[in-house]
């Protein structure tokens, strides 16, 4: 695992609700909850997190989406059912 990704995780498992979607706001996230001495290495670290939890975002939606479309067809089907009998 590389060090941005180690660090990232460490600090997204300890500060989870303190970042968000937006690079900026991380950036100031990260200078109050650990000293990073590189600018570097502080964007690539807020990058990471910002891309992370916009993918943990998607995929939420993706699960929602695909429940409503689940409970759509299940329902089509109880009409159907219904219809026949």
């Amino acid at each position: 695992m590389n060090r941005v990704r180690r660090i990232s995780t460490d600090l997204l498992g300890t500060y989870k609700g303190k970042f968000d979607i937006d690079f900026e706001h991380n950036k100031k996230v990260l200078d109050e909850v650990a000293v990073v001495r590189s600018k570097e290495l502080r964007n690539e670290i807020a990058g990471y997190i910002t891309s992370h939890i916009r993918r943990e975002i998607e995929e939420q939606k993706e699960k929602e989406s695909e429940k409503v479309v689940q409970n759509e067809s299940v329902n089509e089907e109880e009409i159907e059912e219904q219809i026949l009998n």
